[in-house]
């Protein structure tokens, strides 16, 4: 008897076995209907079309729902529109053709409009195409517009042997650093007292560092005209001022604040064609006052911590920028400043970029802010524009607290002492420049 029941247990265990399991697979399946039906998948938005995928036989893809390049910019401004158009002409995955192979992108693209345009830079003819209505724009504005295209200018005064000019004689390849000084024609005075004291070319010894390097300067000018209100004729002083100095380089353009901008490029040019292994490039006004010994003894501790930390030896890639660091900075809508940039121009926050009152960045970057200035299109602001192909290069400035464009506080301005940090302070007239460069060699240990 007690056998029999043994039996039957086990045999209803093995009944009752596969009837949970098949249970219990049933409530699994019901859950997994209830989450499929109960889940809605986000939605997946089609920012483009790739050429060749669908029936549109474009060249350009459609229009993608946002900047590649995030400035938080929109497209109801001029320059925002056209930005974005070089985005979506330059981005590789757009460019690609039906058979995979990415085809390279142009140096310029420029509209049919726009090359018919070319010609007409130097008259300042071209009327550039655009949708907006600028006529109500200032007059500084609207003739930044209809010339923005234009890239290319004659050099009227080169210097082509600035970078090899009695290097041998040093025993050096090339300059360590080369300053690129943004002038006018008129600023003459401002030019001399920058070669008697901080500007001076040739050997420049260290302050502490004692190294040194060989510095080699040049003056960045355009034309002065009618254009540009009156100006006495200063072109024969100028020719004169370049047989003696050899150290001016002028370019055939307006030379107005919106075109600083074209002094940036133009030098690029230039350094690419002939100084292209300067080791570092300070880019400055001719009212700043820089304290070059101390300045050479920085960037060689930037060289030395860029080669022990580098995986090659002397390797001269650096993405060394420096400066006095802004960020978070908004244009100026005020009409009355000579900052101001309209709304229907350009929307936005500015990307973080360096006072232009003077930056220092080594030359290997130079080069590459010259080949990426090409897909930016150009903006007002100099020292903005320079901020945005830093952008584009995934880079942003370094601050340094030596870079004083705002000015010593104004109870030290007075006081030399002050000046032992300070690698460089805006602004200063000729006179405070000859001033303040004899007191500082003067101090011996008074500080």
């Amino acid at each position: 008897m007690g056998k029999c029941c043994k039996c039957n247990g086990r045999l209803l265990c093995m009944c009752l076995l596969p009837c949970m399991m098949t249970g219990h697979l049933v409530i699994y399946i019901m859950v997994s209907i209830f989450i499929t039906i109960s889940y809605t998948p986000p939605k997946i938005t089609v920012h483009y079309v790739a050429p060749g995928i669908s029936s549109n036989t474009s060249s350009m893809a459609s229009h993608p729902l946002g900047p590649f390049w995030n400035l938080r910019l929109e497209d109801s401004a001029l320059w925002n529109q056209m930005q974005h158009a070089w985005d979506r002409q330059y981005n590789p995955i757009l460019r690609a053709n039906t058979t995979g192979i990415m085809r390279k992108p142009k140096v310029k693209l420029l509209s049919a409009v726009e090359d018919e345009c070319l010609s007409d830079c130097m008259s300042h003819k071209c009327s550039f195409p655009h949708k907006h209505d600028i006529s109500s724009l200032p007059e500084q504005i609207q003739a930044f517009i209809r010339s923005m295209h234009c890239r290319e200018y004659p050099l009227l005064i080169n210097q082509p042997a600035m970078c090899k000019r009695n290097n041998a004689s040093f025993g050096l390849n090339s300059p360590m650093l080369v300053m690129a000084i943004k002038s006018q024609v008129g600023n003459f005075e401002n030019r001399q007292a920058i070669r008697e004291t901080w500007g001076h070319s040739g050997l420049v010894k260290g302050e502490t560092y004692k190294k040194g390097g060989l510095v080699r300067t040049v003056f960045l000018l355009g034309r002065q005209d009618s254009t540009t209100g009156p100006h006495p004729d200063l072109k024969n002083l100028l020719e004169l001022e370049n047989q003696k100095y050899g150290d001016i380089l002028q370019w055939d353009f307006r030379d107005t604040f919106f075109n600083l901008t074209l002094k940036d490029l133009l030098f690029w040019n230039w350094l690419q064609q002939y100084c292209p292994t300067a080791t570092f490039v300070f880019k400055g006004d001719d009212d700043v006052f820089v304290r070059t010994n101390a300045l050479l003894d920085y960037l060689h501790k930037q060289l030395e911590e860029h080669n022990l930390w580098s995986s090659y030896p002397n390797e001269t890639n650096m993405d060394l920028f420096v400066g006095d660091l802004i960020t978070n900075a908004m244009p100026n809508r005020e009409p009355s400043t000579k900052y101001y940039i309209p709304e229907t121009f350009y929307k936005g926050a500015y990307p973080p970029y360096a006072g232009g009152g003077g930056v220092v960045y080594s030359g290997s970057l130079a080069l590459r802010l010259k080949e990426v200035s090409e897909r930016v299109r150009l903006f007002p602001i100099d020292d903005v524009y320079l901020g945005m192909c830093l952008h584009r290069l995934g880079l942003s400035p370094s601050h340094h607290p030596g870079f004083l464009t705002f000015d010593l506080p104004q109870t030290d301005r007075e006081n030399p002492c002050a000046y032992r940090s300070v690698l460089l302070v805006h602004k200063r007239s000729p006179k405070e420049m000859l001033t303040l460069w004899k007191q500082l060699h003067n101090l011996s240990g008074q500080c």
